[in-house]
């Protein structure tokens, strides 16, 4: 049979962006792998991607592959097909209505990471700004306390290290993030063939941190506190870098009498982590040149904004930028490669209100003053958001118009008003900015799109059209986008050239953070002491705190990415679902020994928002007083019709109004 190889790209949110090649056979997709000439994935995907995208994605059974309209109940996911004409006018007519009324702000809308390719991810946001709604902002459901946070000391949080210059470090930290569920090809290379050593925190030994050549175990929301006794010992035994602080950093003389006190027997008491271990991490950290990797699941915590402030300290202290080897990365946005965003969101059609926490939408959404509408697309609220029955509640209200945009059926579209169908990323052509690496790729088309399926940004396209809108940015095609961003980045030739290498590096050699040392905070320098967070409310310095621990019998439950899912994307693949097994939660051997529980128990984890039963596993992965269960598995998909966001108040973090869901607390008691 006849056989043709194209590359593309993975666009879902992961450190990874790895390479891929289709092989068709006679026009057909028969198999999808990682491709053998990409630095990433070298021949392999992962496990969860290889599983998915051979199977849900390439199975017309299970896609979502014409329009839909409801026939049932809201919630009951019953519904009868219709034509691309009916739905959209009917939407058309419907935002009509409600922005005639003078309220297009109670049309909320709330996207994510379904796919993080530029133009699907970012395009839709033309409509939504033009029809003056409401953003449901993304990143409050995942990592905006660490924007803040980050942004006050050094002024951006999207301009990391440059992953190729751990050639030249003496030490990596991995902080909070854990690369073999959420970068396992970072995880399997990268860290492993870095001369530097390796230090891993983080309150769950997840295989990251069984590799790492020294593993720290803070009790959750202590991770400040541990950052202030890790720069005392830098700073007691002359590591510190004074001439970087004094010329580079305003506040130090302000913060150095609270480190002088944090001294690593403190950082013991309020962390759990012996002092030995605080004062080991010290002498990796300070032995050259250093890289910092701050993971999203470590400010998602009640005081998230201030753990990062803490964090930062290590490279401020040490001089740790400007030259190779060092650094600190929260993410390496497209902004960073030279990609202007506000061209692909087209932000000056922006007429709406600011955006509303993710924290927020269960009481929005039931609120008919709050919400006459709501849009989902790229995201599956339902499963993934805080407050889960209340919102299942509030998605049921007969007045709410609701629609989705989606590949398959969820739990959202469960309520929608119509379900509008969207293509897979390997059925329309763009463009891929991966977070971590500082690479670029082509997302290319291998097939058609499935049924009458269409990419995010065409169904957003023939929307403005159905609403009569005239703007010249609302139908820009994406063969001109794409060579727009191509052009700003610096990726020469044509988007055909760069299929053909399926990923670029706009840098021949790695790029240095801050080479000239002039940071884009108010001052031109690091920020110790910010002036920007003490205006906004919050102290003037990072503070060394820790949270306190859960009362008698209660347990700090973490909910971390699982290996099989990509947050919740993928748990309908039943060959997925069968490597997840039962949902469950695990404990330490010490806290099933005083509750007389053993592996396989059945167990009701509860507090305040909600319960949830699970199967109970027992392993030192986790210290006493903390309960771990992993998050992204559907309600539709379990028993009770609810996952692990069933526990989760939707309390808000320090900063940005972000998710805590780690500080979550919880009972547990035998079933």
């Amino acid at each position: 049979m006849a056989k043709e190889l194209i590359k593309t790209t993975c666009p879902r949110d992961c450190y990874d962006a790895c390479g891929i090649v289709v092989i068709k056979r006679d026009g057909r997709i028969t198999k999808v792998l990682g491709d053998p000439d990409h630095y990433v994935s070298r021949g392999a995907l992962c496990g969860k991607c290889a599983l998915a995208y051979n199977g849900i994605y390439l199975d017309e059974r299970v896609r979502l592959t014409r329009p839909l309209r409801r026939s049932g109940v809201k919630g009951a996911g019953q519904f009868t097909p219709c034509s691309w004409n009916e739905a959209l006018g009917a939407i058309a007519g419907r935002f009509k209505e409600i922005a005639a009324a003078g309220h297009p702000e109670r049309i909320l809308h709330a996207h994510y990471s379904g796919t993080c390719a530029v133009i699907a991810n970012r395009f839709p946001m033309r409509f939504f700004h033009r029809l003056g709604a409401q953003e449901i902002e993304p990143d409050s459901v995942c990592n905006l306390a660490g924007h803040v946070g980050l942004r006050y000391i050094v002024g951006t949080s999207t301009v990391g290290f440059d992953p190729r210059t751990a050639k030249d470090s003496a030490c990596i930290v991995v902080w909070g993030a854990n690369p073999s569920a959420s970068g396992p090809h970072q995880h399997k290379y990268w860290l492993r063939e870095t001369p530097a050593k390796v230090v891993v925190i983080d309150p769950v030994r997840h295989p990251t941190a069984e590799i790492a050549d020294l593993f720290l175990q803070p009790f959750p929301g202590s991770d400040a506190a541990l950052a202030f006794a890790i720069v005392h010992a830098l700073r007691r035994e002359g590591r510190i870098d004074r001439t970087f602080l004094h010329d580079h950093c305003i506040g130090w003389d302000e913060i150095e009498p609270q480190i002088a006190a944090c001294t690593p027997a403190w950082g013991e008491a309020h962390t759990g982590v012996p002092a030995s271990q605080i004062e080991a991490a010290a002498r990796l950290y300070g032995a050259g040149p250093a890289l910092l990797w701050l993971g999203q699941g470590l400010q998602r915590q009640p005081r998230g904004g201030n753990v990062v402030r803490a964090c930062t300290l290590l490279p401020a202290v040490m001089g740790n930028f400007g030259k190779p080897g060092a650094g600190v990365l929260y993410v390496n946005s497209a902004a960073r490669k030279g990609m202007d965003a506000d061209y692909v969101l087209a932000s000056h059609l922006r007429r709406g209100p600011p955006p509303m926490s993710q924290m927020d939408l269960a009481a929005a959404l039931e609120d008919p003053r709050r919400s006459a509408a709501f849009v989902t697309w790229n995201i599956n609220p339902a499963a993934s958001s805080p407050e889960q029955r209340r919102l299942h509640r509030a998605l049921a209200r007969e007045d709410l118009f609701n629609v989705a945009v989606e590949v398959f059926e969820t739990d959202t579209t469960d309520y929608a008003d119509y379900v509008l169908p969207a293509a897979a990323f390997l059925e329309f052509d763009d463009l891929v900015s991966g977070y971590f690496n500082v690479s670029f790729s082509a997302q290319v088309k291998a097939r058609e799109p499935m049924g009458e399926a269409l990419p995010n940004q065409e169904i957003f396209r023939r929307l403005a059209r159905a609403m009569g809108y005239t703007e010249p940015e609302l139908y820009e095609p994406d063969t001109q986008i794409i060579a727009n961003v191509m052009n700003q980045v610096g990726v020469r030739g044509t988007f055909a050239d760069l299929a053909a290498k399926g990923t670029v590096q706009p840098h021949a050699e790695p790029v240095l953070q801050f080479p000239e040392l002039r940071f884009p905070t108010p001052s031109g320098r690091l920020e110790i002491a910010s002036a920007a967070a003490a205006a906004d409310g919050h102290p003037r310095l990072p503070e060394p705190h820790a949270d306190p621990r859960p009362s008698a019998r209660r347990l700090r439950l973490v909910s971390p990415a699982s290996p099989w899912l990509m947050n919740d994307s993928y748990a309908n693949d039943e060959r997925v679902a069968a490597k997840l097994g039962a949902a469950s939660v695990t404990l330490h051997p010490r806290d099933a020994a005083e509750r007389g529980l053993h592996a396989g128990d059945k167990v009701r984890l509860s507090n305040e928002t909600g319960s949830l039963d699970l199967e109970l596993a027992i392993a030192e992965v986790v210290p006493p007083g903390v309960a771990l269960s992993y998050k992204g598995r559907w309600p539709r998909r379990e028993g009770e019709r609810a996952n692990v966001n069933a526990l989760n108040p939707g309390h808000k973090t320090d900063m940005g109004e972000s998710t805590c869901v780690h500080g979550v607390e919880v009972s547990l008691t035998p079933l």
